[in-house]
């Protein structure tokens, strides 16, 4: 294999260590490969006194990475018994961990698409820098999956209702909506990337950053956040359309219309995840959470369905069962918090 066809490429350049997601074709879609490789190239650069600064980026034009390799889950829930995909999420949320508590700075570069499991490797790096570029999600509901990789943890801690919000409509948004939402650090314009990059590795963090980072273009976000807050305080996803119908802004409306196409299973576990991470505080519990949440994703209907529907045959027409929020009790919900003995995660373990 050529090293152009690696999936991840790594290469030291004075003080930094760069990580380059390389499957551009897949938007560098997240496969346990990848995980794995990220993981040991963290181990090592810790105990390298060269490397001061670990740098991730992407390759190719379109984004930093449009999530994990969900085709593949889609297969295994699907033909498999589920084992490869909790392998794959056992160790990918091992690094989002890791990630959060790395000792070196970890400048994640989050450019043009990140979403997903992209968020996952980035969003808990100690610095993150979006640009004119930027879009970033957590769009699971609209597979019938629900936000991971801590991604309910991030949003459970976005000002007002906010994060709720962005969960349950899995919405897109741009640099100054991830900064008021604290999904990212610092604004540098992407014609200044590369620049950044040789200041990384020639100066400590903050000074390269000092050369580069620009007041961020304004979201849209804070603007809302009177209705958002409004709306989404409800205790139920049921009254939380209502609400959102009833409000008189056309973006509450438009909200509402995002919510009934989306899973109403994942909509109702998603809400429990997002105020349950909010009790459960740090992030290793959360991604506790979130493992028992994924793995009982696997058994359902949803997934399967939403992917097939949206990434396979694009017909866009996914028939989720059941097909009704009214439809979904609160058992079914609790199905996907139970513990899961021998098999949980361990973070809690790990301190």
């Amino acid at each position: 294999m050529s090293g152009t066809e690696e999936p991840v490429l790594f290469r030291t350049t004075g003080r930094a260590a760069l990580i380059t997601l390389n499957r551009p074709r897949a938007l560098n879609a997240l496969n346990h490969e990848m995980v794995r490789r990220i993981d040991a190239a963290l181990t090592a650069w810790v105990h390298d006194p060269r490397v001061e600064t670990v740098v991730l980026t992407g390759a190719g034009e379109r984004g930093l990475c449009a999530g994990g390799d969900i085709r593949a889950v889609h297969d295994d829930a699907r033909d498999g018994d589920g084992t490869a995909s909790a392998a794959f999420w056992r160790d990918e949320y091992h690094l989002n961990a890791r990630i959060a508590r790395y000792p070196k700075p970890y400048v994640a570069l989050m450019d043009g698409i990140v979403m997903g499991g992209g968020v996952g490797v980035s969003a808990h790096g100690s610095v993150r820098i979006v640009t004119e570029r930027s879009r970033i999600a957590m769009p699971e509901t609209g597979i019938g999956f629900v936000p991971d990789v801590g991604g309910t943890h991030l949003l459970a801690r976005g000002p007002g209702e906010s994060g709720t919000h962005l969960a349950l409509t899995g919405d897109q948004i741009g640099p100054g909506d991830a900064l008021w939402c604290g999904l990212a650090d610092h604004y540098v314009p992407s014609g200044e990337l590369p620049a950044l990059l040789d200041d990384l590795a020639a100066l400590p963090v903050p000074d390269a950053l000092a050369r580069h980072v620009r007041p961020s273009p304004r979201g849209e976000l804070a603007e809302q956040r009177e209705w958002i807050d409004a709306c989404y305080t409800a205790g139920t996803v049921e009254e939380i359309t209502r609400r959102l119908l009833a409000y008189g802004s056309p973006e509450a409306k438009e909200a509402a219309q995002t919510l009934f196409s989306r899973s109403p299973t994942a909509l109702k576990v998603t809400l429990a995840a997002v105020r349950r991470a909010r009790r459960l505080g740090s992030l290793e519990r959360v991604l506790e959470q979130e493992y028992r949440v994924s793995c009982a994703a696997l058994g359902g209907h949803d997934l399967v369905e939403g992917v097939r529907a949206q990434i396979i045959d694009k017909d866009r027409n996914p028939r989720w069962s059941p097909a009704t929020l009214a439809e979904v009790t609160e058992a079914d919900v609790e199905r996907f918090f139970a513990p899961l003995g021998d098999r949980e995660l361990g973070l809690d373990a790990l301190g």
